[in-house]
């Protein structure tokens, strides 16, 4: 078992959001074991349909509970979201804590879930970053496979491709299918295969929706379900002015490297160290961490990307609250040399605001080219992105 950056505060009611597959049973369970905390599971189809039936059932059960159970766990709370009114009233009028899951925050958008605003503390959580597997951590692994925890605890190429093959349609059958988002199945299906092979490309909603058969309205509508079921994150563009900003179109990058290469078909392509796939998911990989790390560490950092009219991009802007903006660029080579940092210097005349620079890549010997700090990935994400939580990694 996996020590997890992510640390949460005991005796408080808890929203803890994250994809399906991430630990935040596991990690729930070493924290409030069955001793002092009673535990409702709605993914077992037996619990969701009484709780669904009758809500308020929630209210008798807490009140027959015996004073040595603090703390009430309900495991994807998504499934019966009536239960959210119920917890409200509760926090309200008993001692005991709550700890809510959910691996889709679509439902917990609206209605009942803005009642929990302010009364309970909201977390993340994601597939396991670099630091969190330790010695356990192999690049070309994670870079093909991802780092869901149970795709590493398989030995075999074969074994993994078929768990994350599962892992996709049981995201398609369970929170697409199940809770009825789309009309038709069959054009999202292909909408996920168009969206992943452009993973971390700048989104051209017309284009794909010629690609998928449907209109664009429709293609943005199913970049937000993605948002919704926690399958992935924007990333804006970057501008001074918040409203030519608007005005661009953002990427989009799906919250797993081995999920993202699944529903792109991609996951029997070789990987190898040098070729532009291998950069791809490297890049990807490292904005990865760069995402699980601010969120773990509360930094309210927020990340941009750079694309000027003459097609010239930076990897990552970093807005930082009372820090000079931090412009990244990721390269996957062993071996930075002055001209990989020449973009960097480029573009740092283009931003009217104070920038400091960085190039993460997998060189293991820091440099500064230019006024650029050339540092090995790993360190750059501790430098730049890290909490108190991550000293112990």
């Amino acid at each position: 078992m996996f020590i997890r950056t992510l640390k949460l505060e005991q005796d408080q009611n808890i929203l803890l959001l994250g994809p399906r597959g991430t630990g935040k049973s596991t990690l729930l369970r070493g924290l409030y074991p069955k001793e002092t905390s009673y535990w409702i599971d709605l993914l077992l189809p037996a619990t969701e349909d009484r709780y669904a039936r009758d809500p308020e059932r929630l209210l008798r059960e807490v009140a027959a509970l015996p004073p040595a159970i603090k703390t009430v766990v309900i495991d994807e709370v998504q499934k019966v979201p009536a239960l959210l009114d119920v917890v409200h009233s509760l926090i309200e009028s008993t001692s005991k804590s709550f700890v809510l899951t959910g691996s889709s925050a679509r439902k917990l958008k609206a209605g009942s879930a803005n009642l929990l605003a302010g009364r309970a503390l909201a977390y993340s959580l994601f597939p396991l970053t670099s630091f969190e597997l330790g010695d356990a951590f192999h690049l070309q692994e994670a870079l093909k496979y991802g780092t869901l925890p149970k795709i590493l605890m398989l030995k075999t190429d074969s074994a993994k491709r078929k768990t994350l093959e599962t892992y996709a349609l049981t995201y398609i059958h369970e929170e697409i299918r199940a809770e009825q988002v789309v009309r038709s199945l069959d054009p999202f299906r292909k909408f996920l295969e168009v969206a992943a092979q452009g993973n971390g490309k700048i989104i051209n909603f017309s284009s794909i929706a010629k690609d998928v058969g449907v209109d664009e309205k429709t293609v943005r509508k199913y970049f937000e379900i993605l948002e919704d079921t926690l399958l992935g994150f924007f990333v804006d563009a970057f501008h001074s002015s918040v409203r030519k900003k608007v005005g661009l179109a953002p990427k989009f990058y799906f919250f797993d490297t081995g999920v993202s290469r699944v529903l792109a078909r991609n996951l029997t392509i070789g990987l190898e160290p040098g070729s532009y796939g291998w950069g791809s998911a490297f890049e990807h990989f490292v904005i990865l961490e760069c995402k699980r790390l601010i969120a773990y560490s509360g930094n309210q950092f927020d990340l941009n990307f750079l694309r000027t009219y003459d097609d010239k991009e930076i990897d990552l802007v970093v807005r930082r609250p009372g820090k000079p903006l931090l412009l990244i660029e990721i390269k996957s080579s062993e071996n930075i040399l002055p001209d990989h940092v020449k973009k960097l210097v480029a573009l740092r005349d283009v931003i009217d605001a104070p920038v400091e620079m960085a190039l993460f890549s997998a060189d293991p010997t820091s440099q500064i080219i230019e006024g650029v700090r050339c540092i090995q990935w790993q360190q750059g994400l501790r430098k730049y992105f890290s909490g108190p939580d991550l000293a112990e990694f």
